[in-house]
């Protein structure tokens, strides 16, 4: 979801990738609903290991969940890091209703922070 708003928010002035330290290789089901529910189609995307991107010329290492900020590899160069801890929605537990509820909120939270990142990294000319 963060991507998707951020790939957005930039428009191609950047390129925009994400990974994770445990990935399943498909994109949650719940967060294709939940912003398939915003008009915003994520269902072709992939879920990638943060170390298929070691020798890409990182330069912005965002992190967002759990201890993703440890398991994060060191990348080479000089990379700015930023551990933005929000909830996980798929560990919400509860009534269909309350995880549905999760997977809204924390998409509207990942909404305002990386879109406005994103514009910041545009209108500043990056990072």
């Amino acid at each position: 979801m963060a991507e998707a708003f951020l790939r957005e928010a930039v428009d191609g002035a950047v390129e925009v990738a994400s990974a994770g330290s445990d990935p399943s290789g498909a994109v949650n089901a719940g967060a294709v609903e939940t912003m398939a529910e915003i008009g915003i189609d994520i269902s072709q995307g992939k879920s990638e290991h943060m170390n298929d991107y070691l020798d890409r010329g990182v330069r912005v290492v965002i992190t967002v969940c759990g201890n993703a900020d440890q398991a994060c590899p060191v990348y080479p160069g000089d990379v700015q890091r930023y551990h933005w801890p929000f909830d996980d929605p798929s560990h919400a537990e509860g009534t269909e209703e309350f995880v549905k509820g999760e997977y809204r909120r924390v998409r509207d939270e990942l909404k305002r922070v990386f879109s406005a990142y994103g514009r910041g990294w545009v209108d500043g000319g990056g990072g």
